[in-house]
């Protein structure tokens, strides 16, 4: 049973609102140049992001939990590390990274082992190359502006319960967007904007440059081989795809997760600091409240964004690794488990051994 003085003093933090914030940070790039704009035209917040680590709660507080949350991990295939090795008879050794698409120091600036494989490689992966150009979700909502916007006439006024239109209402004028202005947008959309922390926006209106752009940025300007395995379109629409309530409910716990949001990035990213990727969603579910709605649209997002996706960038990449030399970076969360990358490789019949040196 979970922990329900704990939970209280977390804010009852919701399992839909933390799934989904996990996913902008670790799965996908989402519409990265739209929600930039938007987040420009937001008022000024506190640009600190001094979120507390959850764990330390959990260690202090409840340390037989945390001792589940780590077993779980423990019991994850390839959940404790950030940098694996990939190779096969008659091909240089590949690597593959797990990464953060954030513009943080601590997560730009790669860990030495992983700065050594890159600097190796002469082709460089990332999921998508269209993060190269700014006018790259632009493009992609005018081929399918089904996407991000209702083109049906609905509006996210009509689709709130009733009982939440003047909470999100109030809570979007907290982050000085107005509701008017995002009522046809796509409430995915709207979540991915207000997920991002303050900090996190205001690095990138001064041009910061998360991890997987840096790498591909890198690429460029070093004459190295850049190649990407998705689209942008393709992760919009693997995004839109999923189940209107779902991310209905996705908004509107995010939104009241407030100032709690800081939390939440700030224990992922510790948790990704150290390699131990198997532990977030443990810890996450640990989280969820007693009446916390059915997990089947969750069931859904992880076979979607996750599994769904990891097989196609597996197929993507076996021409590329069978080349050699490649250093292939996604969403971390795409690294573990049985239906992870790794393992999906290895079906494939690549040896993959996690390189030490690296986090964890």
């Amino acid at each position: 049973m979970k922990n329900t003085s704990f939970r209280a003093r977390t804010d009852r933090i919701a399992d839909h609102a933390l799934r989904l914030v996990l996913a902008f940070n670790l799965l996908l790039f989402l519409s990265f140049a739209v929600v930039l704009a938007m987040a420009a035209a937001a008022r000024a917040q506190d640009n600190a992001c001094a979120g507390k680590n959850l764990i330390a709660d959990f260690a202090r507080e409840n340390p037989k939990e945390l001792a589940t949350i780590r077993a779980e991990a423990a019991a994850t295939a390839n959940g404790d590390g950030l940098l694996w090795k990939i190779e096969k008879d008659g091909a240089t050794p590949s690597y593959l990274f797990g990464t953060m698409h954030l513009t943080d120091p601590r997560v730009v600036n790669l860990p030495a082992a992983a700065k050594e494989a890159y600097d190796a490689s002469a082709t460089i992966v990332v999921e998508t190359t269209e993060i190269l150009d700014p006018k790259a979700s632009v493009k992609a909502m005018a081929e399918r502006p089904d996407l991000m916007m209702f083109t049906d006439g609905r509006t996210l006024d009509k689709l709130l319960p009733a009982d939440k239109i003047d909470e999100v209402r109030t809570a979007l004028a907290r982050r000085g967007i107005p509701f008017s202005a995002v009522s046809r947008m796509k409430p995915w959309m709207l979540t991915s904007l207000v997920a991002m922390p303050a900090c996190e926006t205001a690095r990138r209106k001064t041009g910061a440059a998360f991890l997987d752009l840096k790498l591909a940025q890198n690429a460029e300007a070093q004459g190295k081989h850049l190649m990407g395995l998705e689209t942008v379109v393709e992760q919009l629409d693997a995004m839109a795809g999923l189940p209107l309530d779902f991310h209905i409910q996705g908004l509107i716990e995010t939104l009241a997760l407030g100032s709690r949001l800081n939390d939440v990035h700030g224990t992922m990213l510790t948790l990704y600091r150290e390699g131990n990727i198997g532990m977030i969603m443990p810890m996450l579910r640990s989280l969820e409240p007693e009446d916390s709605i059915s997990d089947d649209g969750y069931a859904t997002f992880e076979q979607t964004m996750i599994e769904a996706r990891n097989a196609v960038m597996a197929e993507r990449a076996v021409p590329i690794l069978d080349k050699g030399g490649a250093f292939i970076a996604v969403g971390a969360l795409h690294l573990p488990g049985e239906k992870g990358l790794i393992e999906l490789l290895r079906a494939r019949d690549y040896r993959i051994s996690k390189v030490a040196g690296s986090p964890n």
